[in-house]
């Protein structure tokens, strides 16, 4: 694949069955940079996603330095050590699976932390609404990650969703510096696959229908 200009933006993909059929979680990428533009266009629909009460209660920390996304990698990846340990994980399993989560993180061209803001929250005296509250921020966090996972494959970029913030949030926060009010919930990783992902054959309309009256 030939370089491709950091300043300039990919063209798009024509249609949008062409894009959730092609999008796919990707894990290994190529070294080639990723234009500002791109990944900017794909955090603009994040926007255009739904949430609560028009809230759009999304922040991002955007990581494109080798050194701000090993320290991350490190950070989440000590965390991690600590809880498997304590599971009772062997060592030497232990240390492939964070190696292994190491490049991922480390080895991406960009990496999107995704958090929500509890000052875009409504407040209720109550907690099992407030609860309610934070669930649905949470969900909506999910289709905005959907928006730009597809706006990125739209442009030719490779994605891949991790859910491990969430279980070291306050690591990530301190390792990046951010306001303690920010919650991680989310990372992504972009970049130019370094393969293509093989094909699958997602369930099908009777196998995800649990009800229809």
């Amino acid at each position: 694949m030939p370089p491709h200009d950091v300043d300039a933006a990919p063209p798009l993909l024509a249609t949008l069955e062409e894009v959730l059929r092609g999008r796919r979680s990707v894990r290994r990428y190529q070294a080639t940079p990723v234009p500002r533009v791109a990944v900017e266009r794909a955090l603009a629909t994040a926007a255009l996603a739904p949430s609560p009460h028009h809230s759009a209660p999304w922040r991002f920390a955007v990581l494109t330095r080798p050194e701000a996304k090993a320290a991350l990698a490190r950070a989440m990846g000590a965390a991690w050590h600590d809880d498997l340990a304590r599971d009772g994980v062997p060592a030497a399993r232990i240390r492939t699976v964070l190696d292994r989560s190491y490049e991922r993180i480390a080895g991406a061209p960009v990496v999107v932390v995704l958090c929500i803001t509890e000052a875009r929250f409504d407040h209720y005296p109550d907690a099992p609404r407030q609860a309610a509250e934070r669930a649905m921020a949470a969900q909506s966090t999910g289709a905005a990650l959907q928006n730009i996972m597809l706006a990125s494959h739209a442009q030719g970029l490779a994605s891949c969703w991790m859910c491990a913030p969430l279980f070291c949030p306050d690591t990530v926060v301190a390792c990046l510096g951010l306001d303690p009010a920010l919650r991680p919930q989310a990372l992504l990783t972009l970049g130019y696959a370094s393969t293509p992902p093989p094909p699958r054959e997602p369930p099908t309309v009777p196998e995800l229908v649990a009800l229809w009256d």
